[in-house]
């Protein structure tokens, strides 16, 4: 553990990870008589299809019809390498339309009729919470690329996106130690993610000895878009004389709106500044964001991540759209981890067999952008570094503060009691997503 208190040293993680890999290849299987004499499996043949879920039209489709253009590219590279075990890779794109119920129905048609080997999807958790049954009775699987608030381990969904102790914790930690905010505004969109993810933040401030009177919560519908009353609201809390910080879970095309009315009604950085958990490159680039400089972010990757890796990803994908003014962002980056990570864990497995790939997933690693290596974790989820950056006038960010390391994810908040004891662990002999540490027990479906 380093000195920041959130992660793992390089050593520390390879080790780690080479464990992990271990582990997962498990022990020599032992035929049966029985086994030996059935037959053997038909060869694997034709292309191999993957579903691509996310909102082409909607509120949501300013943030996620990007992510189905770096689906699109990372697919068109990697059958240019030869496919996956010989075999090309056939897109399978479907629009549910930032419409909830729709994200589901999506899914099963990509799992029962389109017979895909993955679908790589969702942004906003109520989306995820969707399709999570189907995968599970259909056993398919979902990577999931968007940071979340956890309270989740699903054998069924790689969560390639931060939980809330590698993104909303460590951006807590540096308004509080590094800005001095001491009253706090949580502005948030009314739906699951950043109501949990604002009950995980509240309990923690308030075991760091912050009031109740200095905290304001506040939640508009998706879409919100008159913002006038709510930022003078917010202004009025700063006015109280102390360092006041909004904590932002704001989702979709609402933050265009909010971030104009900041600049409308003369909010500066320097004044009270805002760390958003869902606006990247990509939200930025429909903004005026000279008002907005100084204003923070809290994500995994950015754009001006200056390593070969990241230079390479962001000049192929301008290339891959023909328009130099796109732009790269942190959802983009868990699918660049994770599709590739497929693509190993297909190999590994030696088939595209649901099951099988699931297995073959823990202790996949792979480089991720910022020149250090993701590790898909036994329960479902990667090890990442955690950045902050601050607005730029030209829709970028400066990365200000960054953990030393790589954090290992919490899926299960340990500042909830309803979750305090619990962890996720998809390898034997636990082989459950939340296992009750103290009662000694599985509390959910274990591994089949």
């Amino acid at each position: 553990m380093s000195s920041d208190g959130y992660t793992l040293g390089r050593r520390s993680l390879g080790l780690l990870g080479a464990g992990l890999a271990a582990a997962a290849a498990g022990l020599p299987a032992v035929p049966s008589l029985i086994s030996e004499a059935k037959a053997a499996p038909a060869p694997e043949t034709g292309p191999i299809k993957v579903g691509i879920l996310h909102s082409l039209s909607g509120t949501m489709a300013i943030s996620e019809a990007p992510l189905k253009d770096v689906m699109l590219m990372l697919i068109a590279e990697q059958n240019k390498k030869g496919g996956v075990m010989g075999r090309q890779i056939e897109p399978v794109v479907v629009d549910p339309a930032s419409n909830w119920p729709l994200f589901a129905e999506k899914a099963r048609q990509l799992l029962s009729v389109d017979k895909v080997a993955a679908i790589f999807g969702c942004w906003t958790s109520v989306s995820r919470k969707s399709v999570l049954p189907v995968v599970e009775q259909l056993n398919g699987i979902l990577y999931y690329p968007v940071q979340y608030e956890g309270q989740e381990c699903s054998r069924n969904i790689f969560y390639t996106g931060a939980a809330p102790n590698q993104q909303a914790i460590p951006a807590v930690d540096y308004f509080m130690n590094q800005v001095g905010v001491k009253r706090w505004v949580l502005a948030g969109t009314d739906y699951v993610y950043p109501r949990t993810t604002n009950k995980i933040l509240e309990a923690y401030l308030k075991s760091k000895g912050v009031k109740p009177a200095d905290i304001m919560i506040n939640y508009t519908p998706f879409g919100y878009s008159d913002w006038q009353a709510n930022v003078a609201k917010i202004k009025a809390f700063g006015s109280a004389g102390k360092k006041t910080g909004v904590v932002s879970t704001i989702n979709g095309d609402a933050n265009v709106p909010f971030y104009k009315e900041l600049g409308n009604q003369g909010i500066k950085a320097t004044d009270i500044p805002v760390v958003a958990f869902s606006v990247g490159e990509q939200e930025l680039a429909g903004l005026n964001t000279a008002p907005l400089v100084g204003q923070l972010a809290a994500w995994n990757y950015f754009e001006s991540v200056d390593t070969p890796e990241n230079k390479a990803f962001v000049a192929d994908f301008k290339a891959f759209m023909k328009n130099d003014k796109r732009v790269t962002n942190d959802p983009m980056e868990a699918h660049y981890i994770g599709f590739n990570m497929w693509v190993k864990a297909v190999e590994k497995a030696g088939t595209t067999d649901h099951t099988a790939v699931i297995d073959a997933m823990i202790g996949v690693a792979h480089p991720n952008l910022t020149g250090d290596y993701a590790t898909m974790m036994p329960n479902h989820h990667l090890t990442k570094p955690v950045l902050i950056g601050e607005v730029q006038a030209n829709g970028q960010f400066n990365v200000v503060w960054q953990t030393s390391g790589l954090v290992v994810a919490q899926p299960w908040s340990p500042y909830l009691p309803e979750s305090k004891n619990l962890i996720g662990d998809w390898l034997p002999p636990m082989s459950c997503g939340n296992y009750d540490v103290v009662a000694g027990k599985c509390l959910g479906k274990r591994k089949a």
